[in-house]
């Protein structure tokens, strides 16, 4: 079975409760259920949480729910603590082929990334994928002692930008991994990897109340007319 897992815990301290504040008419977390759920590759979406009311919504939703430990849902806890955890509760009811892990928090995705990842994922022959996106006009510099360093080209050669060896940056919004790499490597990502290339601006995460109000109008103006085929509660 294909299953998605999406951890929210209740901790957040930058924006409180924020896996449940309202974000274009629903609570955030709502989007990557109803995006996993109207995936047909996917056959079972999960909520691994801490959080009761973070429970109800993720079951109003459609989802089914991972009690999280709350030794697992610390500021220093991992997102590979809280995925190991669930996949240990789900596995002793079905054998798990591909685990989807869609981050709460990174809600400009779309049905069609869902599954043009899985399609990657199959077509790539890979043990695991993360989505990305281009970085196609950055010059990255690093602070080196008291000064700082160019990265991804030579500064003292400075070329054109289009010149630059093409480099992706991981935005944070897709994962998939086969169980067995996770308990492996104790990583999401290991084994074969593989990318899925989407759009720059579905990079944007929900971090801060500035980043919250970027991401709604990327989700009115890119996402929301295109949703009709979900099955919204």
């Amino acid at each position: 079975m294909i299953i998605s897992i999406i951890p929210a815990r209740g901790g957040s301290k930058g924006i409180p409760k924020k896996n449940i504040i309202d974000f274009c008419g629903k609570p955030l977390i709502a989007w990557s259920i109803l995006q996993s759920k109207s995936t047909e590759l996917i056959d079972e979406v999960y909520v691994s949480s801490d959080d009761d009311e973070i429970i109800d919504v993720s079951c109003k939703y459609g989802a089914k729910a991972i009690h999280r430990p709350k030794e697992l849902a610390t500021d220093f806890s991992t997102s590979e603590e809280a995925l190991l955890h669930a996949i240990s509760i789900i596995e002793k009811k079905i054998d798990i082929d591909l685990v989807v892990f869609l981050q709460a928090t990174s809600p400009l995705r779309e049905k069609k990334d869902i599954e043009g990842a899985l399609k990657e994922f199959r077509t790539q022959k890979v043990d695991s994928l993360f989505s990305a996106a281009r970085l196609e006009d950055f010059f990255i510099w690093e602070k080196a002692h008291d000064s700082f360093r160019s990265m991804n080209y030579d500064c003292k050669n400075r070329i054109r930008r289009q010149d630059v060896e093409m480099q992706y940056v991981e935005n944070g919004s897709i994962y998939i991994f086969k169980p067995s790499i996770l308990k492996k490597y104790n990583n999401r990502l290991g084994g074969k990897i593989g990318i899925y290339e989407m759009e720059f601006w579905k990079t944007w995460e929900i971090d801060s109340m500035e980043d919250k109000e970027l991401c709604e109008w990327y989700f009115n103006k890119k996402i929301l007319k295109s949703i009709n085929n979900y099955n919204i509660p």
